[in-house]
């Protein structure tokens, strides 16, 4: 810390500038000679398999920085009212943060040998590596993606600040779009904050390689109480975090203009790419009753080092041939129509109605018989984007219906056994008004919330009846069984009002769950990395969080932790906490209610209305990732998908049919020992979802006898089948004789009338 305290102390007087300038004098044929010998190594090639590439990479770094840079005499610190020189940003093409979609593609640059023969003809002078890095790659004009901090792909040990209020304000925290908390704490505060407010504070990013840095984005602190945010900076470049280079307007240091408020992001573009490994961002003004306050984010290419340590090791390739981009309402309509083009046999394009502003829902089938419910077949969903703003569900499940239709064309076994099996719906975008919002803003300036509600300002995922608390009132006044089921509860009437705060795509989605017999879901949300399911809602009135597990708790844990621990991160000991909660030490998962309360939700109407177990699967730190993001996010995600999908054919399965044969819709099956039933589809069919065990399975039916047994489910894939063949009551029968002779009185047998008389005889005499 001491070391980095001097540097900053060491840019911002002249005296320093002049003494280094005259060390540099001294060492610079050393230096040269250096750098020859240097390239002169690199022409015999890449780096051997074999070799340590830990230690390759501190040769490579100790080599670039024997070419110290020149200092140049940095302009005395502005005062704290000085007025900051315009940098107008670019604006961000539309649905993109200041990148083209091919932003990771860069031009070919010279080789070593190349640069070391023309170094031998033209005349030996002094050059900086940032300088001659801008010569290198000037015809590279295009902006950078994020270079990773809120995505996490920059560790906390990259991050490095002059000094820090408290360990929960550190640098580590100034990431953008973090969270804090709902109370300041020590632990996992909203923003790097500094110990001292002046303008000799700064924070850092280690690139830990040579990286082209085009743009800087920065936010305030995120907190209920305080408001801090900096709004004016400096920009400083180095390649060995001693010397540093401050960006110029001209003759003066050039400064940048940050927030106005604590929430929006503000993009900064720099006038000209720089090349280095280390950044700065050194603020120079700030909120007048607040403290300096950042969360960043850095724009920045890597540049070509196929010796590079750290980048070999964090790399993720995908061998997919997608469509790897964020896609707008018309984009994703267009995408979804080729897919149907390309496998016509096994998808159908269909829509379960309209948003706010009229955007259809669209949803896309996968079956070996689209359009049509088989029995036997169990139905699952996925669903996203119910918060507009949270796109990266919205893109998982267009590359998921790519891949499987690319796959079942090229006759993957598992693809194909999973369509002739199950009929799947993916439904991409449940608030396609939000979604456009937060598109146009582009990835990084979108924020935490623009664009989460709808048109009409509601949280689609939260606006379902609370049958919670009916259910709980029941159970307290002990009618159920005998006054209401617990299960398939009815919407309140006020819900159903055209008054009600309800949300048209909140109507559509309930008629879409009422009309198909949906099994397992999940819809897919962002800005965590967790599996989360019922209950939401916490049984204690006035609490806050609070485990309130559902009577299938077991199974909704198998089920979650099923997502969890295929995903490449959720459960991985070493990752990151997101923002507050460490939910790997919970497998990943974590019971809804007991994280923190919410009424309404989405998973707790599907449980308590229809047989569908839900799930939310928040998929990754960032809400809204960069195109270039999207390959990784897409194998973190893949695997866990699919086999989540899978699981829907666990537990046991069957119909229940009279002694016709005829399948009997609405009847009942109940598991012994579990306070939760399910009901048959209109063919009779059922599924019902249980871990491995042997249970007391009973189906029921209003006019028909009650039937019992044994089930066993195994640990192997595939559901247990269980039939059921139950006859009519008695009591039935008579009804049905009743209404079959329009309720009159049947004609008794010649002995009963011979009776009567006699009574009515002598009750005369």
């Amino acid at each position: 810390m001491g070391r980095r305290a001097a540097a900053a102390e060491g840019s911002g007087g002249d005296g320093v500038g002049v003494m280094t300038g005259q060390r540099l004098s001294l060492l610079t044929p050393l230096a040269l000679l250096g750098l020859l010998v240097g390239l002169a190594d690199l022409s015999h090639g890449f780096a051997g398999v074999d070799e340590d590439y830990y230690m390759q990479e501190l040769l490579t770094r100790e080599q670039l920085n024997q070419v110290q840079v020149q200092a140049k005499p940095v302009a005395s610190a502005p005062d704290m009212h000085e007025q900051p020189s315009q940098n107008p940003s670019k604006k961000a093409p539309k649905g993109d943060a200041g990148s083209g979609r091919q932003t990771g593609k860069t031009t070919a640059v010279k080789t070593a040998n190349k640069k070391a023969e023309k170094s031998k003809k033209n005349a030996v002078k002094t050059t900086t590596s940032i300088s001659e890095g801008d010569r290198q790659y000037n015809s590279m004009n295009e902006e950078c993606p994020p270079m990773g901090l809120e995505t996490l792909k920059i560790d906390d040990f990259q991050l490095h600040a002059s000094t820090t209020k408290r360990y929960g304000l550190g640098a580590h925290r100034g990431r953008l779009n973090i969270q804090a908390g709902i109370y300041d704490d020590d632990l996992y505060d909203g923003a790097w904050c500094a110990g001292i407010d002046d303008p000799l504070q700064w924070f850092e990013v280690d690139a830990r390689r040579l990286t082209k840095f085009t743009g800087v984005i920065t936010q305030g602190r995120s907190s209920l109480w305080s408001s801090d945010w900096v709004t004016s900076y400096k920009v400083m470049v180095s390649n060995d975090s001693h010397t540093w280079i401050t960006l110029k307007n001209g003759s003066r240091d050039l400064i940048f203009v940050g927030n106005r408020e604590k929430e929006i992001p503000v993009r900064n573009i720099l006038p000209e790419p720089v090349v280095g490994r280390y950044i700065r961002v050194n603020p120079r003004s700030w909120f007048h009753s607040g403290s300096i306050c950042m969360r960043v984010e850095i724009l920045g290419c890597p540049m070509p080092d196929p010796n590079n340590y750290y980048h070999r090791r964090n790399e993720v390739i995908t061998t997919d041939n997608l469509d790897f981009r964020h896609h707008s309402y018309k984009e994703m309509r267009q995408l979804m129509k080729a897919v149907n083009e390309m496998c016509p046999n096994i998808t159908r394009i269909y829509n379960i109605g309209k948003s706010h502003s009229g955007l259809k829902l669209y949803a896309i089938e996968i079956s070996d018989n689209p359009g049509e419910h088989e029995v036997g077949e169990p139905e699952f969903r996925y669903t996203a984007g119910s918060h507009g703003n949270e796109v990266l569900g919205r893109e998982l499940l267009l590359l998921l219906m790519q891949f499987m239709c690319l796959e079942y064309r090229s006759g993957n076994q598992r693809i194909r056994h999973l369509v002739a099996e199950t009929r799947i719906h993916l439904l991409p975008s449940l608030n396609p008004d939000g979604y456009e919002k937060a598109f146009e803003a582009g990835s990084e300036l979108s924020g935490w919330s623009l664009g989460r509600w709808s048109n009409d300002g509601i949280d689609i995922h939260h606006n379902f009846p609370d049958l919670n608390s009916i259910l709980w009132e029941g159970e307290a006044k002990k009618w159920i069984p005998r006054k209401m089921f617990n299960h398939h509860l009815p919407i309140p009437e006020w819900y159903l009002s055209k008054n009600a705060s309800v949300a048209v795509e909140t109507r559509a989605l309930i008629a879409w769950m009422e009309k198909v017999p949906f099994v397992l879901g999940g819809n897919i949300q962002g800005g965590e990395l967790v599996v989360t399911f019922p209950y939401d809602k916490t049984r204690s009135q006035g609490v806050a969080r609070e485990q309130t597990p559902t009577p299938d708790d077991h199974v909704f844990r198998w089920l979650a932790f099923s997502y969890a621990s295929t995903h490449r991160l959720m459960t991985a000991a070493n990752r990151r906490v997101c923002h507050t909660e460490d939910f790997a030490k919970e497998d990943g998962t974590i019971n809804g209610a007991s994280w923190h309360t919410a009424a309404g939700s989405m998973n707790d109407f599907s449980y308590l209305h229809t047989n569908c177990f839900e799930f939310s699967m928040y998929v990754g730190c960032d809400k809204f990732p960069h195109d270039s993001e999207l390959p990784e996010e897409w194998e973190n995600n893949r695997e866990s998908l699919l086999v989540f999908m899978e699981q829907v054919h666990r537990g046991i399965k069957g119909v229940v049919r009279d002694l016709q044969g005829r399948g009997i819709a609405n009847a009942i099956v109940s598991v012994q020992g579990i306070g939760h039933d399910i009901r048959t589809a209109s063919d009779g069919d059922y599924w019902r979802l249980l871990n491995p065990g042997e249970y007391r399975v009973t189906a029921k039916a209003e006019g028909y006898s009650i039937t019992s047994k044994k089930c066993e489910v195994g640990y192997e894939m595939g559901a247990t089948s269980c039939n059921f063949i139950i006859g009519r009551t008695n009591l039935s029968r008579i009804k049905e004789i009743m209404e079959k002779f329009n309720k009159r009185p049947i004609k008794l047998p010649v002995r009963q009338l011979q009776v009567r008389g006699t009574r009515e005889m002598r009750l005369g005499t």
